[in-house]
Formats: C-alpha cells, sequence, structure tokens
C-alpha cells in the first residue's frame, strides 16, 4: 500500500539518498554536462529548519518510492503571496503507471492548501515531459524556462 508523509529532511535524507541517485542517473542532464551528484545537505537542513522546506515521502510498504520537495516561502516580488518553488519530485518507474504520482501531488496539495499556499510552481523538464499530469491536477502553463550550459 503507497502511503505518502510530511517527513524531516534529517530523518529521511539517508534512506532516499540511493533513490536521488537512481533519479540523476536516468533523467538529469547535470550528468550530460560531467557534473556529478552532490546535494548540499546542510542548505537543505538550514531551509528545513527556518519552515521554509517540504518534504513529501512517498512509501510502499514502509520503502520510499518517491519524494517531492519544495521550498515555501513568501515570493519576493508579493511577499503577501505565500508560494510553493519546486525543487525535485520523482516516483520510481514500476510506480509511474499506478496513480503514485498523482497521489502524491494531491497529497501535497492539501498540504499546500493547510499551511495556506496561494501559488504553487511546478516544471517539466522537456526531455521528460510530465505536462498531461499536470493537467490532470489542475495546473496550467504560467512560465517556461531556458537553459544554456555555459561550461569548459
Amino acid at each position: 500500500m503507497i502511503t505518502f508523509h510530511v517527513e524531516r529532511f534529517a530523518d529521511v535524507y539517508a534512506e532516499m539518498y540511493p533513490l536521488l541517485v537512481e533519479h540523476y542517473d536516468e533523467i538529469s542532464q547535470h550528468k550530460e554536462q560531467g557534473i556529478p551528484l552532490d546535494p548540499q545537505a546542510e542548505v537543505y537542513q538550514a531551509r528545513e529548519d527556518s519552515g521554509n522546506l517540504l518534504m513529501v515521502i512517498a512509501r510502499d510498504s514502509g520503502r520510499v518510492i518517491g519524494y517531492f520537495v519544495a521550498i515555501i516561502a513568501p515570493a519576493l516580488h508579493y511577499k503577501s503571496c505565500l508560494t510553493c518553488s519546486p525543487d525535485i519530485f520523482y516516483v520510481q518507474q514500476e510506480y509511474r503507471r499506478g496513480g503514485a504520482a498523482m497521489g502524491m501531488f494531491q497529497f501535497v496539495e492539501a498540504e499546500l492548501r493547510r499551511r495556506g499556499v496561494k501559488a504553487w510552481m511546478v516544471g517539466s523538464k522537456v526531455a521528460h515531459d510530465v505536462t498531461k499530469l499536470f493537467g490532470h491536477l489542475g495546473f496550467a502553463p504560467f512560465e517556461e524556462i531556458h537553459v544554456k550550459w555555459l561550461g569548459d
């Protein structure tokens, strides 16, 4: 049975790290640029300590199978607008067709509403498009972000 929980970074980071590696290996364009996975755990911990980090963990029989991580803070241009800005989300491949992602995002939405968030931003990589899922969840396109790699 798949369950979703808000969990503390310090409590779950070591357990979810292998999934971060799996995520990096599967879709990271940073990897293609020779940039290694090297999370700033101390920054995540500081953001959690300040109350700005949201970590929703998906579990199957207690085992981590997905995560949604975001920063919740007032928008820089609109201080009265508590905003959820994306960091990273992932669901293991074998759970993607069974509704785990949909359930996780619905859980996140309920938590954001509980916290008084007014704007929830999400992103979809062009090479790994999940805009269909976002459409089913009621998201509308808002902004398109472009990248230019400035490596060696």
